[in-house]
This record gives C-alpha cells, structure tokens and sequence, in this order.
C-alpha cells in the first residue's frame, strides 16, 4: 500500500527479536508488530507487518527449511505464541501455553515441525506445527534469556539464564538436563552454535578448572554474556574465552559507564566455522578469528569510511546468503538503525532509520525540494532526503537540546535549512540542519506542550522589517496553555511576547480570549488566522491584528488550521480556509472577499464554503496540494487519510495503510501523486494517490475492523523493576524513554501516552529521569490520560480558615491599592477594620479588629457548614470550653479536642469524653468509644456498650482483665454470646461459652445440635464427663443408631461401652451384627458395612442363630442367667415402632433384632412362653414391611429342621409351614414366579383355562395347621369391616359435598369405626396367622398336580372356601375347583 516507510524501532533486550530467510526477507519485531522487509535488493523495502500481539514481541524466527520459509513464530510479554504466513501476512494459529512473560522462540533448524519457547519462570515448551501439539519441560527454576536449538540434532536446546547458566536440555527425554555449563558471572545475552560438527581447526586454551562437556559429537557452543566475555564451550577442549576490547572512539571522551551499558550479541554465520561475529560497548561489530591466538583475534566491521557502525550496542544480528552469493549479515542496534553489512568486505550496505516513538509533525521544506523533517516522540528530530537517488533513507538525526518529545515543527520560509521546533515540555528552538552546531533555544518557555509554530511577518512590539532588500519574519509558537508567543530568531535569548496584549489593544477588547489552540498565516503574510479552544476561528490583519472577521462553524477545540497555496492561478482560491477540529468535520472557508475588502467591523460568519463529511473522529492535520488547485489532503484519529476535491465536495480516495490514528500528513512538493502521514504506530509512509482502493473512510462493520486494529497496541504497565527479557547493559536506558550522555544516545525516548506500547522488554526508567504527563498533543482539553508520579502531584490546597478576607485579598489590582490608603488613614477615617467592606482589613489592625473578623469569618463558616473551623477560631481566640461546647452540639469533636479539653478542667473534659463516646457510637466506632468510657472510670458502661453492640469477645476479654472471676456480669456474658453463637450455627463456640458459663448440660445439648455421629459422640462424652448420666446415655444411644444405621459396628459399641448401665443395649447391637452377617451370607440381604467387631468374622457357624449370639455374649460381655434377668427389664423398655413398608430393612433388621435379643435372654431364663412370644414377633418384624424372603431366611435361621413349639408356638410354626409351602410350589416350578407375588401366580389362571401341570414332590409336612377356621373367620372379620369402613367414609365425603361443607379431619375420623387390631376371646389371644384362604388356594392347586395333598385336606379347604372366600378375586380363582 505504500512506497518507502520509516517503520518503528526494533524492540530492545531481546537475544533474538529478527531473522530472515534464505530469500531475503527480514522478520523485526517491533513493539507488538513484526515487520517485514525485503533486505535482498541493494536496497531495503518495507513490504508489510504482522499485526495481532497484544504485547512486546519478546522473539521471531522464521521456518528455515524448503517449501515452509513463509510460515514464522513470534512470542510475546503476554506469554501467547502466534504462527504467522508472511506471504499473506495472516495468522495461521496461535498458543498460549505460557502463563507468564515469553522471553525467546526459535524454530528449529532440522525439524521442521518444532518450535522451541522458553519464559520469565524458566519453563520450556516445544509446539509440533503439523499437530498442535505441546509438551512442557522445567529444567531449571531460572529466569531464561535466551535459546537456542542445535542445527544437528533436534533433540538438543541450548537455554541460557539470567545468572549466568547454561543449560543443555533433551526434549525427547522430557527435557532432561544433559549438561550444565557454569563460567559466566553474569546474564547470558546470546548463544550460538557452530555451523559444523567437529572441533577441528580451532585454537584454543582451557582456561584451569573450565572443561565442560557439550556434547557426544563435539559440537562447539558459543555464548556472549553482560560480563564481557565470549566462550566458546567445547567438548574436549575445555572453554576459549573471548574478552572484549574496549575500543575509544576519536575524539571522544570516555563514558565510566559505557561498560555497565551492554548487550553482547553473538553470531556464527553458516559456512564459516572459525569465524564467530559479536557485538561490542559501542556498537560495534567485530569478526572474531578462533583460529588466531594473541590478543589481536578480531577485525573491525565498517572500517573503510567513517560512520558505518552502529553508535549504541546491538542486540540481533542474522546473516542470509543471496542466491547471488552475497552472504549479508543484518543488525538492529539501540540507535534506532537497521544495518546490512556485506561480510565478504565487511562494509555496510545500507542503513534503515527506525522511530522510536509517535510522529507527531512531518514538513517539507519550501525551500530545499524534498527535505522531509520529522518530529519523533523519541526525542529526535530526523531529516530526510527523500530525493537522494544513492540512499533511497538518507537521513539525519538530530537530539542536541532535545529533552523531550518533539511535537512541533516549522521550516524558515525562506532561508534553506532552518527548522524551528517545539517540544512537549514547552521548548522553542531553531536548527541549521546544514551545520553541526547546536540548536538555539528560546529563552521564553510554554507551561505545557507546544502544538503549533508558524512564520509570518512580525507583529508590534518587533520592531524589524525589511532591511536591505531581505524579508524578515517572527517565529510564532501556540501552545497547550493557550498562548500564543512572537519570538525573534535572531534574538531568542530575548523575552519573547503575548500577542493577546495586541489584540486586546487593537480591538479594544476587555473581556477574556479564549485559549488559543492553532494559528496558520497566510502565505502572503496579509493577515492570520487563530482556532481557539471553544471552536472558535478568528481572523486578524497584520501588522496591527485587527479582527476582520470570526468564524463560528466549529463547536468543538480547532486542532487544525491551513491556508490555501499563493501560487494558484485562480486568485479567488487564495481566501480558502480549511479548519478541523475535534468533530469528525473539515470545514473550508472563502475568505477572499473578507481580505481583500477588509470591513469596518467584524463580521461572524457562521456557515462555511464547504463542509466535508466522512471522517469518524478528530481531525489532527491536514495539508493543501501544491500541485493543485482546491485539492486537500486531512489526517484523522480513526486511523486514515482523506484526499477531497474541496470545489466539487467529493472524496478523492483514502489511505489506511497505519495502525492506530494519524497525527501528521503533507503532501510531496515535487510529485503530485504522493503523500506522506505518520502517526501512532511510530512509522513514517510514503503513498500515492493513485493506488489506493478506498475512497471514503471506513464505515459501519469497516470501522470496527479498523478500530480493532488500531487496539493492538495496548498501554504498557510501568513495572519498577527490571525486565526479565532485559536488563542487559543498560538499565538506565530503554527502547521508549529518555537517556542521557553523548551523542551516541540520541536513540532514547519512546512514549507515556494512552494506547502506546513502549517498544522494550525492559521498562526500568533512568535514575533521574522525570516521568512525563501525557498531556493530549493535538488540542485537546488538558486532561491527563496517563497516571502521573505521585512525587509530582499537587498536594491539595486545605481550606483556608479565613476565606472571607482571603477572597477580598484576591480583587483586582486597584481595590487593593485603594485598600493600602484605607489601612493608612484608618485613626482619620470613619471606617471600622475588621467588619463590612473592610473585614480583610482587621488582620492589619488591633485586636478588637481582629475579633470582629473572626465573628464574620465565624458566621461564614456557621453558614456553609464549615464547624471544624469555627472550632479552631474559637480556640485561637480562648474560648475552649465554647469550642468544646459547639463541637458537641455539631458532632465535630476529634481526638484532638480531647487532648485539650482538660485545659478547660475535669468536668469539661468529662463532659466532652461522654459526648464523644455518643458521637463515636452514631459513627458506629464501639471499641473507640469504650476505650474513652474507661479513661473515665467507667467500665461497666464500657462492658454495656461492647455487650449491646455484640461485641462479646471484647467485652470478656475486658471483664476477665478487670473485674474479679466470679462476678455475675461474666456468665450473663457468656450466655448472651452462646445464645447469639447458638442461634447464628457456630454450635461448637456456643459449647465453649456454657461450658465457661458452668452449665454443661447446655453445651451438650447444643452440640448434639449438629446431630451428626461425631457430635453426638462428643456431647455424650461431654455429658458423661460433667456428670449428666441420664443425658449421656440419651446422646450415646441417638449415636449408636446413626452408627448401626451406617452399619458402622465398632464405633456404635465404643459409644456405648464408655457409657455406664447399657450392656443390655450393646447385646441388642452384637444380636443384630451377627443377624446381619448371617443374612448376608445368606444372599437375601446386602452388608454394606464400615465395620465388624471381631466376634462377627467369618468362622465356625453354629446351626441357629440363637447359638451363635448365645456364645458371642458369653465370651465377649459375660452374660449368664445369674444377670440375664436384670437385662432383659432393661430391654423391655425399649418400644419398636408400628412395621411399614417405608421403613428401610436396615431398621427393619434392628428391630427384628431387639425381639431375638429379649428370646435369648428369655432362653437362658428358661422362660419358654416369652421365648416363642419373643421369637414370633422377631419373624412378624419382617414379614408385616414385605420382606418376605428375609422373613423366611430368618424362620430357617430360627428352626432349620422345621420343628414346632408348643401350644404359643402355633402362630410361629403356621407362619414356618406357610413358607415352607410357598417354597415347595416355587422350587419346580415351570415358570419363574416372583416369591414376592404371593397368591398372584395361583390367580394368574382364569376358570376357563387349565393352568399347566406343575413337577411337584411330596407334602413331608402336616399341612392342616394353616387351615385355623378362628383364624378364617376373624379375617374375614377384619376384611368385612374394612369394606364397611371404606364404603362408610365414601358416604360421608360425598354428603359433605352435597352440603357445601367440608369435615374437619378429625370429625370424618371420629364417624369411622376404629379398626380391629386383635382378636380377643377371653383370656385367648390370637396371634396373627397366614391368610387361610390364601393358603386353601394353593394347596387345591397343588392337589391338582399331586396326590400327596389328601381328600380330607382338600375338602376342608372347600369347605373354608365357601364359608369365608367372599372377596371378588377370591370368588375369580376359587370358582375352578368349587364347581
């Protein structure tokens, strides 16, 4: 998109930020962009830029191998690694595998895949391209600075540190560390490894104790360090070391510090494997022989003429050989330049200046046709030949007297080579380009940055004109305060002047001039026009300045001012006026007639000749062809430049080729075709006209594309300290800040302002270097976008404790003199000092003057709130206890007034103490307050504050320090905090408080709160231990039933074993344990248990589970008949719950388990009514829930041989039978049925069809026991009621319906009959027994299939049937045998 380009400098203290390739293309990372640019002609070009880092790119290397040369890496301080096509200049992908600082990337010479990074941490990385893939290594915890793979093998990187070290790392063995080279003291700036394998030829010395191994092939390594040495690490031959010489430059005066200022660079270019090139204090550059010995082994590079090396120290070199065999070497050096020196003669080819920081004014000179001058925010002005035909960047730089950022320039419109500038710190000076003298500087200084200069002819008080022939012209500057300044170039020692006193004079103007922002003469000297800050444009005649007229377009700052070029052959077009300002519009005004017709009065215009729309922000400058006539060319902060056609309105085209906003364009004086612009992406492009492909600026989804670009270059922290990618030689110097010294350093300075990266990677600022403002340069409102030292705030004025009579000190010159007579004449004079119109003047009087000011100032201050100063007031004036007083009543006492208030006596002092503890309480200050109540001896006032406002620990701590133990104040304390504590969750310090308070039953309790075993535990132990037996036991069993719940067998027993009187409940807990076990073994019940006791372990079983509990209590808890009895009467306290099938069957085994823990204990009583009662209920347990597989585990468990009890056993045995039936029916059964389905599979077969023939054995069993008539009809009893019940509630809700009402829940209960829970009959009790008619089904069935099943048996169980077989499913599945 452009011709030639000045880009931005390279950045700073990288070991490797450049690299090109075999086709001679360079790769320079500068500031967060790579530029690239084509080094293969005799000539350099910039041909694009990579843009994307958010950051510094901190390294760039280039794809070396055939058919990959266009794909390159970056890294940057954002710790991202990017790829890059630098044929399309697009990013291809990007990691961000580091999590800090990237200091170095290379790409490796023999893989053509890997890429190697390394960080501040010390952390290595290695990406594959082809897959994406990375792996990390951390061989040394160090901070590295450079890296480096081995052009041999693709297994060996060579990683230099901060310290000094050296490493050698393996990256197919996850980067393990294959040898550590020590000999350097200080931070290693560059490695190198040889070109060839082998370590013939080479002449050299192991220096005592340096021998190192590099490598099984013997492959040299050389490394450049800060400590000034060059070592070249061998194999076999221990280390060369190369010291560098410190060479004076002619004429020179030697700089003590130039040694500390170094960045040693080391190159070992291919092909030339005894030669090594490095880097020097100054910048030179030296080839070193390694065949040689002796002291002189090296050759200077560039001396054939003068000025071929650099002038500061050098930080990359990379070497290309051309297809035309010319093997260069390029180097990026602190002076800002890019060099290309050509190796076979060791001269330098060319130079490519580079800028360091924002353009801010570029300007061909009138006078020498093509005399490009720039003004750089490095604190350089350069100037360029642009028509040199030998050196296509011819140019000069100049730094003499420049401190600061150079913001403004001007050529003399007459005399060649005289350039007057301004810079950000306010200075003006003039330099002769064309000698070597320093600038002269202008004694008169701006207060703020100089925005504008310009030439025209003097104005009064100047007292020169035309002498001899000669025209002489004023140099005038504007600047940031608003103030425009008439220098004398012949004299700028001499006090330069204000032209407002003329223009004030002239026009007879009283009021106040807006701050002027910009000025533009005319070329013809006739007359000037001046932007000012609220918009306005005013247009004054020289030599008096008279207004001709003012120009009210603008409503925003004028930025921009330009008059049309003289030499335009339509004479009317000699009045054009272009202006921009801070809206986005270019205005153009017709003057011609104002100036050629001059009228009495101003006159304000308020409509301009043409108005041009299409920028998208400010307007920073602009410049008229001078090859056309009405053509303009505008730069903008939205990043473009814009060419109108002012006399048809249109748009010409439009340049975007900068990233970021523009500051400066001119058009070239001698082809009409090209422009220049520069901007904030510190580079100087030269364009044409006729190739650009847009013609209006970016709009819509253009913009947002554009403005994303332009925020690439995001503003660096300042970070006081040193950089890890840095340090170097120089830490009083950066890439973006200001160094002082010879001339050598005229490459300091960068930038401070918003969006700006500095172009380093090593921000340390100088010692003694001043931190600039960032004061907006092009016209904006002094605001500061920068944060500021805190050293150069301005400390906040305090307010004054006498305003009224300062404020009258602050009128104008003649009040005040005529307040001097006044003073003078007061014994003579009816005037009253102190009050009135003279109050300011009872400071000058006597006392009673003086307290008359006072009670004015006093009532001021009353008025306005200030109660602080009448305070003060009243205390210069004695009355303390009158202060005291209004600082009570306005709530303005202060530690201070406390100090001085016994000065008033005891009682004032008290009274102010307590209304100081009111004022600290409303500011919510409790600890303060009670402080102050206790230096009055008032401590329980004290406690009472702390105490009411919470704050418990405070007042015990207080209470335990000063008051005796036992005084009542200290529980009520602690049992307010416990309550507090209790109700916020924080059960365990609420336990603390009542235990401090004496009652542990409270703590226990609250503890058991969180009702999770371990605080069960603790408040059991608690309990225990403060003698609370009853509640300790309570708490013991609530945690023994979580922990059998969990199956956690052994910490329930530790419960209960610390706890006195309950072994009957730990027997409970070993019954159920060994219940459990032998359920599980079983497989009809899972164990998922934390822990079994010992006695449960797998073993010798005996035949019952009676047996095995019996013998377990013997051995294990001593039990015998002796004490058996007392157990059991402990045990029958305990109550089980109704059986539901909610309940889970862990529960449901702990409660069978109670009724097999009381028939043990009735076993050993030999109580066989209880036993059989006992065990009955154990069965009942897990029948009634529907567990009914268990139930009959545990009945196999109980009688394995299926033997009956006696009379009471009855209910047991049917229950035994009845499963023992079910089990013959299922075990050949052809079908798998469901045991839970119970009578299911016999209703599974309607009447009509024949159910299949089932493979039965022989009834062993009397089956005749479950056909119980009484237990038939009490059943159908029961089954008749619940009919009956349900019907009977059916009625009674749809009767409330009818009526619109609604029964209570207790009124629909109490109108139902309570249902029948047992059967008595006399003193008979009716155990529960299998459903009969359930079982008469299954045994037809059965007979059906056997003949084992009798005719008697058969007909009983018709008979029952037909008596008692009511239901409708029973009548549906009786209906095949009854018939």
């Amino acid at each position: 998109m452009h011709d030639r380009s000045l880009p931005a400098s390279p950045n700073w203290y990288c070991s490797r930020c450049s690299d090109v390739t075999g086709g001679g293309l360079l790769g320079v990372g500068a500031k967060n962009i790579i530029y690239l640019i084509d080094v293969s002609a005799s000539t350099c070009r910039v041909t694009g830029e990579l843009v994307g880092h958010k950051d510094l790119v901190s390294g760039f290397s280039f794809c070396q191998h055939e058919g990959q040369s266009h794909i390159c890496v970056s890294s940057s301080s954002d710790g991202s690694i990017r790829f890059w096509d630098s044929d399309t200049k697009a990013l291809i992908k990007e990691h961000a595998a580091h999590q800090v600082s990237t200091t170095s990337v290379h790409w490796s010479p023999v893989d053509k895949n890997l890429v190697v990074s390394g960080d501040e941490k010390g952390v290595v990385i290695c990406h594959w391209y082809h897959t994406g893939d990375t792996s990390r290594f951390f061989p040394e915890p160090r901070t590295i600075f450079c890296l480096t793979c081995s052009p041999h093998t693709w297994t060996s990187v060579a990683v230099g540190y901060k310290d000094g070290m050296i490493v050698l790392v393996d990256v197919s063995k996850k980067g393990e560390v294959t040898h550590r080279l020590r000999g350097h003291d200080d931070e290693i700036h560059s490695l190198a490894w040889s070109p060839v394998v082998g370590e013939d030829g080479l002449s050299s010395r192991a220096e005592d104790g340096e021998v190192s191994a590099v490598g099984e092939q013997g492959c040299f390594l050389a490394s450049g360090s800060k400590d000034q040495t060059v070592r070249i690490w061998s194999t076999a031959k221990g280390v060369m070391t190369l010291k560098l010489p410190y060479l004076k430059k002619r004429g020179s005066v030697v700089d003590p510090g130039i040694k500390e200022r170094l960045w040693l660079s080391v190159l070992w270019p291919k092909g030339r494997p005894t030669q090594l090139v490095s880097s020097c204090f100054s910048g030179e550059l030296m080839m070193w022989d390694l065949t040689r010995s002796g002291k002189q082994r090296w050759t200077l590079l560039g001396t054939s003429s003068e000025g071929q090396n650099h002038s500061r120290i050098v930080f990359n070199m990379s070497v290309v050989k051309l297809q035309d065999g010319r093997e260069l070497l390029i180097s990026t050096s602190m002076d800002r330049e890019i060099k290309c020196w050509d190796l076979a003669s060791l001269d330098c080819c060319w130079t490519l200046p580079t800028l360091g920081g924002f353009v801010y004014a570029l300007t061909f000179s009138p006078v020498g046709a093509g005399c490009l001058a720039i003004g750089v925010g490095d604190n350089m002005i350069r100037v360029w030949n642009t028509l040199s035909t030998q050196n296509q960047y011819d140019t000069r730089f100049f730094w003499q007297g420049i401190k600061s950022k150079v913001t403004a320039l001007a050529w003399h419109p007459a005399k060649e080579g005289s350039l007057a500038f301004g810079t950000d710190d306010g200075k003006v000076g003039i330099y002769e380009v064309f000698s070597n003298k320093p600038p002269h500087i202008s004694s008169s200084y701006h207060r703020k940055t100089v925005y504008t200069l310009a030439w025209g002819p003097p104005v009064p008080p100047m007292s020169f004109g035309a002498v001899g022939g000669k025209l002489y012209y004023s140099l005038y500057s504007c600047a940031g305060e608003g103030t425009i300044l008439q220098h004398d170039p012949s004299k700028l020692s001499g006090e330069a002047s204000d032209i407002d006193k003329l223009i004030r004079d002239t026009n007879d103007i009283k009021h106040k001039l807006s701050p002027h922002t910009d000025l533009s003469w005319k070329p013809d000297g006739k007359v000037v026009a001046i932007g000012n800050e609220d918009g306005c444009i005013d247009v004054y005649q020289a030599p008096s300045l008279k207004l001709l007229c003012s120009l009210q377009q603008h409503h925003k700052i004028i930025n921009t001012l330009r008059w049309h070029h003289s030499h335009s052959s339509v004479p009317e077009h000699h009045g054009l006026l272009a202006s921009g300002s801070s809206n986005a519009a270019v205005y153009v005004h017709d003057l011609h007639s104002v100036i050629e017709n001059p009228p009495e009065n101003p006159v304000v215009l308020t409509e301009p000749y043409r108005r041009l729309c299409g920028h998208t922000s400010k307007i920073t400058s602009m410049a008229w062809s001078p090859h056309h006539d009405a053509r303009l060319v505008t730069a903008s902060y939205d990043g473009t430049a814009q060419v109108w056609d002012v006399l048809q309105g249109e748009a010409v085209c439009n340049y975007r080729g900068h990233v970021g906003y523009l500051l400066c364009v001119d058009w070239s004086p001698v082809d009409p075709d090209v422009i220049w612009s520069g901007g904030k992406d510190f580079t100087v492009q030269e364009w044409r006209v006729s190739k650009q492909e847009f013609t209006n600026p970016p709009k819509g989804k253009k913009m947002v594309e554009l403005r994303e670009k332009m925020k690439t270059n995001p503003k660096q922290k300042r970070k006081n300290k040193k950089a890890s990618g840095a340090g170097g030689a120089a830490p009083s110097e950066m890439n973006g800040e200001p160094a002082s010294g010879e001339k050598a350093e005229a490459g300091q300075s960068g930038e401070e302002e918003l969006d700006e990266v500095s172009s380093t990677n090593s921000p340390v600022p100088p010692p003694g270097s001043r931190v600039e403002s960032a004061a907006c340069i092009f016209k904006t409102v002094s605001i500061c976008m920068n944060v500021p030292d805190t050293n150069l705030l301005k400390k906040k004025k305090p307010r004054s404790m006498l305003p009224i009579s300062t404020s009258m000190d602050h009128r104008p010159k003649e009040d005040l003199l005529q307040d001097c007579i006044t003073l003078a004449s007061v014994k003579h004079n009816s005037c009253v000092p102190g009050q009135g119109e003279h109050i300011h003047l009872g400071l000058f009087s006597d006392r009673q003057a003086l307290h008359r000011m006072f009670e004015a100032e006093v009532e001021g201050h009353m008025e306005a709130g200030h109660y602080d100063s009448v305070v003060y007031l009243q205390l210069w004036t004695g009355d303390l206890e009158g202060a005291l007083q209004l600082a009570t009543e306005k709530g303005e006492l202060s530690d201070h007034l406390l100090t001085i208030a016994p000065m008033a006596g005891f009682e004032v002092w008290k009274r102010t103490v307590e209304a100081f503890v009111k004022q600290l309480c409303l500011q919510e200050q409790y600890l303060k307050a009670a402080s102050h109540l206790l230096s009055v001896n008032k401590l329980y006032e004290a406690i009472d504050l702390l105490q009411s406002h919470r704050l418990y620990r405070e007042a015990i701590a207080l209470v335990k320090a000063r008051l005796p133990a036992d005084d009542p104040i200290l529980k009520e304390l602690y049992t307010g905090w416990a309550a507090v504590l209790e109700k916020d969750g924080h059960f365990s310090a609420a336990a603390k408080c009542y235990l401090a308070a004496g009652t542990s039953f409270d703590a226990a309790k609250v503890i058991a709160r969180k009702n999770d075993t371990s605080s069960l535990m603790t408040a059991a132990t608690l309990a225990r231990i403060s003698g609370e037996v009853t509640l300790a036991q309570s708490l013991a069993m609530r945690c023994t039933k979580d922990l059998a719940a969990a199956q956690d067998w052994v910490q329930a027993q530790e419960a209960l074993s610390s706890q006195k009187n309950l072994l009957g409940h730990r027997l409970h807990l070993c019954a159920a344990e060994l219940l459990i076990v032998m359920l599980a073994d079983s497989k009809v019940a899972s164990q998922a248990c934390v822990s079994n006791n010992p006695w449960a372990s797998p073993g010798d079983r005996h035949v019952t589970v009676q047996d095995w509990v019996r013998d377990v209590w013997e051995e294990h808890f001593g039990v015998s008949p002796r004490n058996a009895g007392d157990l059991l009467q402990d045990l029958k306290s305990l109550e089980s719950p109704a059986p539901s099938s909610n309940i889970p069957l862990t529960q449901v085994l702990l409660h069978s388990s109670l009724h097999l823990t009381r028939s043990v204990l009735s076993w050993l009583l030999e109580d066989d009514g209880q036993l059989i009662k006992e065990l009955w209920q154990a069965v009942a347990w897990l029948r009634d829930p529907g567990h009914f597989c268990v139930s009959a585990e545990l009945c196999r468990l109980l009688f394995p041989d299926g033997t009956s009890a006696k009379a009471a056993a009855d209910s047991l045995q049917a229950f035994v039978l009845y499963h023992r039936l079910y089990e013959l029916w299922w075990s050949n059964s052809a079908d798998n049925t469901d045991p839970q389905n119970g009578l299911a599979a016999a209703d599974s077969c309607p009447a009509d069809e024949v159910c299949p023939p089932l493979r039965l054995g022989n009834l062993d069993f009397d089956a005749s026991l479950l056909l119980s008539e009484p237990h038939a009809a009490c059943q159908a009893t029961q089954r008749s009621v619940t009919e009956v019940q349900e019907r009977l509630a059916a009625m009674v809700l749809q009767h409330s319906r009818a009526q619109g009402g609604q029964l209570d829940p207790g009124e629909e209960q109490a109108d139902v009959a309570p249902q029948i829970s047992s059967t008595d009959a006399g003193d008979y009790v009716m155990y529960p027994h299998p459903d009969v008619v359930e079982c008469c089904l299954v045994l037809l069935h059965l007979s059906k299939s056997s003949l084992s099943v009798s005719e008697r048996l058969q007909e009983d169980a018709k008979a029952l049937l037909r008596k008692y077989g009511s239901g409708p499913s029973t009548l549906r599945a009786s209906q095949r045998f009854l018939t």
